[in-house]
């Protein structure tokens, strides 16, 4: 299931979700021209040293010692490995789903508080990666844990809203409408349940994956901090509580 766009009006323009997806989008321009292939499939020493430089490496937080020589302050890359990818499909989907979610909780939050959420939930989310990767050496990059702590947010906000989506089921591929409850549910429960799979499981040094608990800790951060974050609630056209009136290596 693929999100195209949600029924609910955004209230505020969204100048701070805009401007997250644009800032992650000149972040890849930037890693482009380091690999000098769109889709990153080819890894240049130049780019290598980037996503060690500025990717969490939970090795370098559980044992105080950095990997490289020269490394920024360890801890900026909690901040800087948000704005990262590994791919063009990774951060398509990342800002696909920023855009059809993130308007309308930037919209109940307001600029600013929405701006702290979605970062203190990528924080979190690191945090979580951090945590069931002990020692691991291989750099972690990706908006997904910030955005999980979105898709929580919205799922709270707005359970009644209707999401237009792409379904493909093999060669069967349609338009429909869910509901974000089973969209986002759905989502959630598979990377749980990925997330259980694999714990305990040896990884080999260097290998890449899926963060599954950056996305699983990005969630429950967010579902908890909304109740913190929103704004003033008031019922809409669409059945919706929103803001009132107007004045928006792994793979994360």
């Amino acid at each position: 299931m693929i999100p195209i766009s949600d029924a609910n009006r955004a209230l505020r323009f969204p100048f701070v979700n805009l401007g997250l997806i644009i800032l992650n989008i000149l972040v890849y321009i930037y890693q482009v021209s380091l690999s000098g292939s769109l889709t990153l499939s080819q890894t240049s020493p130049a780019l290598l040293q980037f996503f060690y430089e500025w990717s969490v490496i939970p090795a370098e937080y559980t044992s105080g010692r950095t990997i490289l020589p020269d490394p920024p302050v360890i801890f900026l890359t909690l901040l800087s490995a948000m704005f990262m990818h590994g791919s063009l499909l990774h951060i398509g989907s990342n800002m696909l789903f920023l855009w059809v979610f993130g308007d309308n909780v930037e919209s109940n939050m307001g600029h600013l508080k929405y701006l702290v959420f979605y970062l203190i939930c990528g924080i979190l989310a690191s945090g979580a990666h951090i945590l069931f990767n002990i020692g691991d050496r291989t750099p972690s990059l990706g908006a997904s844990g910030a955005i999980a702590g979105v898709l929580a947010a919205y799922l709270v906000l707005f359970p009644r809203a209707q999401v237009r989506t792409l379904l493909i089921l093999f060669i069967f591929i349609t338009m429909t409408r869910v509901s974000a409850v089973f969209l986002i549910g759905i989502w959630f429960l598979l990377q749980f349940l990925q997330g259980l799979a694999e714990l305990g499981l040896p990884r080999p040094e260097g290998a890449g994956g899926v963060a599954v608990w950056a996305h699983v800790g990005g969630f429950i951060a967010g579902f908890l901090l909304v109740f913190v974050f929103r704004g003033p609630r008031k019922r809409f056209e669409h059945g919706d509580y929103v803001a009132g009136p107007p004045r928006t290596g792994y793979y994360g």
